[in-house]
């Protein structure tokens, strides 16, 4: 018995969420084929000019936008921001800093000083049982 490896491949789609950028403006060519770890490796290991210039300058996929505002996926859309941003627009937002933005980047804080608490909780748990 031989063992017969196939190529692990990937839509497009999927490709370009594991690389944090928006498929839509992705090259024709990415967003027709499919994408095998390798070549995903590759672009992750070595990423070319299109790749580097979306990272950079966008537009970015909502979990980029989020995450460069300091707030949630949902908190983006209770904030009327459902589309892809590009860099600039982000930068203006920011400089912008609209109500809706310093509400979610509060709530975004109380999430996180409660996540830790509860993991500090969960510690000394552990501490306390082993």
């Amino acid at each position: 018995m031989s063992s017969h490896q196939t190529t692990q491949t990937m839509k497009p789609a999927t490709a370009a969420k594991k690389l944090g950028v928006y498929l839509e403006a992705t090259p024709a060519e990415f967003q027709e084929g499919v994408v095998s770890r390798a070549e995903l490796n590759a672009l992750q290991a070595d990423p070319p000019e299109w790749l580097q210039e979306l990272r950079r300058n966008g537009p970015h996929p909502r979990p980029v936008v989020a995450s460069r505002l300091g707030v949630s996926i949902a908190g983006l859309a209770r904030g009327g921001v459902s589309e892809a941003l590009t860099t600039e627009q982000i930068d203006a937002l920011r400089d912008e800093d609209p109500e809706w933005l310093r509400r979610e980047r509060a709530t975004q804080a109380e999430v996180r000083k409660e996540a830790a608490r509860i993991k500090e909780k969960h510690a000394e748990q552990a501490a306390k049982h082993s």
